[in-house]
C-alpha cells in the first residue's frame, strides 16, 4: 500500500479546508495528535507500523471540513459525523479502506452499533471500533488534544471525566488504553505547540 506524504496529507488538508482558519484548526490538531502518537510508540506493538500511524494521525480528522458553516463553526449537533464524512471523502480520493478507517474508527473510545441506535447518532449503525494496533494508537493519541477555541490538551483526568458521561463501560475503556500505552508528556507538547493543559 502506497502511504501518503506528511505533504500529499497537508494538500488535501487545504483542498478540502473551507477558510485558511478551519485549516488551520483542524491540521494543527492533527500535528498535535501526530506528537502525541509518536511520544507513545515506545509502548505500541513492536509489529506497529509507523509511517501508517503519522498519516492515520494526520488524516483523521479531514472529515471536519465538512461541517464546517460559512460563519465558520462547526456543526456540533452533527460533529459525531465527521468520521464517516472523512471516510467518504478520502475514498472517494481513491485512498485505501486502511486510510479510510482512520477517520471513521477513531471518535471516542469507539462507538458501537448499539451506541448508534440507543442514542440517536446521525451516522449509520455500525460498530466504529478500532480494530488495529495502528487505529488503536491513533484513537488514544486524539484524546489527548481538542479543537475548541482555543485549543487545549487533555490531562488523563480531564479526558476520563469528559468520557464518564457516556457510560462507565467507556471511562474503563480509557483507562485500559492509559494502562497500555501510558501518559504522553504534556508539558513538552504544551510548550511546543503553546496549548494549555486541562
Amino acid at each position: 500500500m502506497q502511504i501518503p506524504t506528511d505533504e500529499q496529507i497537508r494538500s488535501l488538508h487545504e483542498r478540502y479546508a473551507p477558510s485558511a482558519e478551519a485549516f488551520e484548526r483542524v491540521y494543527t490538531h492533527c500535528r498535535v495528535v501526530c506528537a502525541v502518537a509518536e511520544q507513545l510508540l515506545d509502548r505500541a506493538p513492536a509489529k506497529v507500523n509507523v509511517d501508517l500511524v503519522r498519516a492515520g494521525c494526520l488524516l483523521h480528522d479531514i472529515g471536519v471540513y465538512r461541517l464546517v458553516d460559512a460563519s465558520g463553526r462547526i456543526a456540533h449537533d452533527r460533529y459525531v459525523s465527521h468520521g464517516v464524512l472523512g471516510h467518504e471523502l478520502l475514498a472517494a480520493e481513491g485512498l485505501p479502506e486502511t486510510l479510510c478507517r482512520f477517520c471513521s474508527h477513531h471518535t471516542g473510545v469507539g462507538v458501537t452499533a448499539e451506541d448508534v441506535r440507543s442514542q440517536g447518532l446521525p451516522i449509520p449503525v455500525a460498530d466504529y471500533l478500532a480494530e488495529t494496533p495502528e487505529e488503536e494508537l491513533v484513537m488514544y493519541a486524539d484524546k489527548f488534544h481538542s479543537k475548541t477555541e482555543p485549543p487545549v490538551l487533555h490531562s488523563v483526568s480531564s479526558y476520563s471525566a469528559k468520557v464518564r458521561r457516556f457510560g462507565a463501560d467507556k471511562e474503563l475503556r480509557f483507562k485500559a488504553l492509559v494502562e497500555r500505552y501510558g501518559e504522553p508528556d504534556l508539558a513538552e507538547l504544551s510548550a511546543r505547540f503553546g496549548h494549555r493543559t486541562l
